[in-house]
């Protein structure tokens, strides 16, 4: 006669995996923290933008001033003079700065847009905005 121990024979039947129970309280606790999460995130990207074009800004401030100080005033502003648009006057800075985009709707993050003052040699800064907000920096 066999004789079959009752703690081994329940240690034998060893649940393996996961019940739907379980999973359901995983799937949604993992819900409750991304729905906490993504507006964080998504204000936390509109911030860096916003700071990424203010910083793109700053650049084309400092690189108009170099611009002047190279040309000269007289010559600076004969050529800012004659560049009448935005992208024509972003050619004039480019290789003052550091790694430029090829155009200024490329170098300015999506949504935003920048206006240079008509006249260089009053050392205006250029004027951002974020659609038709202006952006104060």
């Amino acid at each position: 006669m066999t004789y079959f121990h009752p703690v081994r024979l329940l240690v034998s039947r060893v649940r393996r995996g996961f019940s739907l129970v379980e999973m359901m309280a995983c799937v949604s606790i993992i819900g409750i923290i991304a729905f906490m999460a993504i507006p964080s995130i998504t204000r936390m990207r509109g911030e860096s933008e916003r700071n990424l074009a203010i910083t793109r800004a700053e650049a084309l401030n400092l690189a108009q001033a170099t611009f002047i100080q190279v040309k000269g005033r007289t010559e600076a502003a004969l050529l800012w003079n004659n560049a009448t648009s935005d992208e024509n006057r972003y050619k004039l800075l480019k290789e003052y700065m550091s790694y430029p985009e090829a155009s200024l709707s490329l170098y300015m993050p999506s949504g935003y847009s920048l206006k240079f003052s008509n006249k260089i040699t009053n050392m205006e800064k250029a004027e951002l905005k974020l659609g038709n907000t202006k952006v104060f920096y």
